[in-house]
Protein backbone atom coordinates (compact mmCIF):
# COMPACT_ATOMS: atom_id res chain seq x y z
CA UNK A 1 0.00 0.00 0.00
CA UNK A 2 1.33 3.32 -0.58
CA UNK A 3 1.88 5.92 2.37
CA UNK A 4 1.04 9.24 2.47
CA UNK A 5 0.83 12.11 4.70
CA UNK A 6 -2.99 13.17 5.52
CA UNK A 7 -4.26 16.22 5.55
CA UNK A 8 -6.40 16.30 8.46
CA UNK A 9 -9.50 18.24 9.16
CA UNK A 10 -9.72 21.03 11.50
CA UNK A 11 -12.99 21.18 12.88
CA UNK A 12 -15.87 19.82 12.51
CA UNK A 13 -16.94 22.43 10.67
CA UNK A 14 -14.51 22.28 8.25
CA UNK A 15 -15.55 18.46 7.88
CA UNK A 16 -19.27 19.79 7.27
CA UNK A 17 -18.23 22.60 4.96
CA UNK A 18 -16.64 20.15 2.58
CA UNK A 19 -20.00 18.19 2.51
CA UNK A 20 -22.36 20.90 2.56
CA UNK A 21 -20.18 22.04 -0.67
CA UNK A 22 -20.39 18.99 -2.27
CA UNK A 23 -24.15 18.71 -2.14
CA UNK A 24 -24.23 22.72 -3.08
CA UNK A 25 -22.44 22.06 -6.09
CA UNK A 26 -20.11 24.77 -4.73
CA UNK A 27 -16.87 23.20 -3.61
CA UNK A 28 -14.29 24.41 -5.36
CA UNK A 29 -12.50 21.99 -7.26
CA UNK A 30 -9.23 21.75 -5.95
CA UNK A 31 -10.65 21.33 -2.67
CA UNK A 32 -12.45 18.34 -3.64
CA UNK A 33 -9.33 15.84 -2.32
CA UNK A 34 -9.09 12.27 -0.89
CA UNK A 35 -10.02 13.15 2.25
CA UNK A 36 -12.92 15.56 0.86
CA UNK A 37 -14.28 12.90 -0.54
CA UNK A 38 -14.15 10.21 2.68
CA UNK A 39 -14.74 12.86 5.11
CA UNK A 40 -17.65 14.20 3.09
CA UNK A 41 -18.54 10.45 2.77
CA UNK A 42 -18.34 9.90 6.79
CA UNK A 43 -20.40 13.22 7.54
CA UNK A 44 -23.23 12.01 5.24
CA UNK A 45 -23.42 8.38 7.07
CA UNK A 46 -23.22 9.97 10.46
CA UNK A 47 -25.20 13.35 9.92
CA UNK A 48 -27.42 13.43 6.91
CA UNK A 49 -29.38 9.69 7.48
CA UNK A 50 -32.27 11.56 4.80
CA UNK A 51 -29.56 10.88 2.23
CA UNK A 52 -29.45 6.81 1.05
CA UNK A 53 -26.17 7.08 -0.01
CA UNK A 54 -25.88 4.01 -2.40
CA UNK A 55 -28.77 4.98 -4.13
CA UNK A 56 -28.25 8.67 -4.29
CA UNK A 57 -24.37 9.67 -3.99
CA UNK A 58 -23.32 8.56 -7.66
CA UNK A 59 -25.97 11.61 -9.00
CA UNK A 60 -24.45 13.78 -6.22
CA UNK A 61 -21.01 13.60 -7.22
CA UNK A 62 -21.51 13.23 -11.04
CA UNK A 63 -23.32 16.31 -10.75
CA UNK A 64 -20.79 18.09 -8.86
CA UNK A 65 -18.23 17.49 -10.91
CA UNK A 66 -20.03 18.77 -14.15
CA UNK A 67 -20.58 21.79 -11.59
CA UNK A 68 -16.92 22.04 -11.37
CA UNK A 69 -16.03 22.11 -14.91
CA UNK A 70 -15.21 18.51 -14.84
CA UNK A 71 -16.60 15.31 -17.21
CA UNK A 72 -18.28 12.21 -16.57
CA UNK A 73 -16.76 9.84 -18.98
CA UNK A 74 -15.55 6.20 -19.55
CA UNK A 75 -11.80 7.65 -17.83
CA UNK A 76 -12.48 10.74 -15.90
CA UNK A 77 -15.01 11.08 -13.05
CA UNK A 78 -17.36 9.72 -11.32
CA UNK A 79 -16.80 6.08 -10.69
CA UNK A 80 -19.38 3.26 -9.34
CA UNK A 81 -16.97 0.61 -8.34
CA UNK A 82 -15.00 2.96 -5.86
CA UNK A 83 -17.85 5.05 -4.68
CA UNK A 84 -20.01 1.83 -3.24
CA UNK A 85 -17.09 0.07 -1.84
CA UNK A 86 -16.49 3.25 -0.21
CA UNK A 87 -19.50 3.69 0.85
CA UNK A 88 -19.49 0.05 2.21
CA UNK A 89 -16.18 0.79 4.06
CA UNK A 90 -16.94 3.87 5.77
CA UNK A 91 -20.33 3.01 6.79
CA UNK A 92 -18.47 0.01 8.90
CA UNK A 93 -15.64 2.30 10.60
CA UNK A 94 -18.30 4.45 11.29
CA UNK A 95 -20.19 1.61 12.83
CA UNK A 96 -17.00 0.47 14.26
CA UNK A 97 -16.14 4.22 15.93
CA UNK A 98 -18.43 6.18 16.34
CA UNK A 99 -18.50 6.73 20.23
CA UNK A 100 -20.26 10.07 20.19
CA UNK A 101 -17.31 11.82 19.87
CA UNK A 102 -16.70 15.15 17.69
CA UNK A 103 -16.79 14.38 14.18
CA UNK A 104 -13.22 15.99 13.31
CA UNK A 105 -12.10 13.35 16.14
CA UNK A 106 -14.10 10.53 13.77
CA UNK A 107 -13.28 11.82 10.60
CA UNK A 108 -9.14 12.48 11.21
CA UNK A 109 -9.19 8.52 12.84
CA UNK A 110 -10.72 7.30 9.80
CA UNK A 111 -8.03 9.25 7.80
CA UNK A 112 -4.82 7.70 9.71
CA UNK A 113 -6.46 4.08 9.22
CA UNK A 114 -5.37 2.02 6.44
CA UNK A 115 -8.67 2.48 4.99
CA UNK A 116 -8.23 5.86 3.97
CA UNK A 117 -4.64 5.10 2.09
CA UNK A 118 -5.12 5.78 -1.57
CA UNK A 119 -4.45 2.37 -3.11
CA UNK A 120 -6.46 0.25 -0.43
CA UNK A 121 -8.87 -0.81 -2.68
CA UNK A 122 -6.53 -2.81 -4.24
CA UNK A 123 -6.43 -4.80 -1.55
CA UNK A 124 -9.48 -6.27 -2.94
CA UNK A 125 -9.24 -5.25 -6.83
CA UNK A 126 -6.81 -6.13 -9.32
CA UNK A 127 -6.11 -2.46 -10.69
CA UNK A 128 -6.72 -3.25 -13.99
CA UNK A 129 -10.57 -4.75 -13.22
CA UNK A 130 -10.95 -1.35 -10.76
CA UNK A 131 -9.69 1.04 -13.12
CA UNK A 132 -11.93 -0.41 -16.09
CA UNK A 133 -14.86 0.78 -17.71
CA UNK A 134 -16.99 -1.55 -16.70
CA UNK A 135 -16.10 -0.56 -12.85
CA UNK A 136 -16.44 3.23 -13.32
CA UNK A 137 -19.57 2.26 -14.62
CA UNK A 138 -21.52 -0.33 -13.18
CA UNK A 139 -20.57 -2.17 -9.74
CA UNK A 140 -18.29 -4.94 -10.00
CA UNK A 141 -16.96 -7.75 -7.62
CA UNK A 142 -13.71 -7.64 -5.80
CA UNK A 143 -11.64 -9.62 -7.56
CA UNK A 144 -9.05 -11.02 -4.93
CA UNK A 145 -10.90 -9.99 -1.57
CA UNK A 146 -14.54 -9.32 -0.30
CA UNK A 147 -14.53 -5.93 0.67
CA UNK A 148 -15.26 -6.26 4.86
CA UNK A 149 -19.05 -7.07 5.40
CA UNK A 150 -19.10 -6.62 1.95
CA UNK A 151 -22.75 -9.25 2.37
CA UNK A 152 -23.65 -6.37 4.58
CA UNK A 153 -22.74 -3.60 3.53
CA UNK A 154 -26.57 -2.78 2.84
CA UNK A 155 -27.62 -3.66 6.49
CA UNK A 156 -24.15 -1.84 7.87
CA UNK A 157 -25.26 1.62 6.25
CA UNK A 158 -29.53 0.65 7.07
CA UNK A 159 -28.34 0.37 10.51
CA UNK A 160 -26.77 3.42 10.76
CA UNK A 161 -30.56 5.16 10.08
Amino acid sequence: MTDHEIRPFASDAAVRRVGEGLLARTLPRKEWTHEAHLGSCLWLLRERRDINLPRELPAIIAGYNEAVGGQNTDTAGYHETITQAYICLVAVFLAEHDRGQPLVELVNAMLRSPLAHRDALLAHYRREHLFSVAARKYWVEPDLAPIPSQPASAAAVAALG
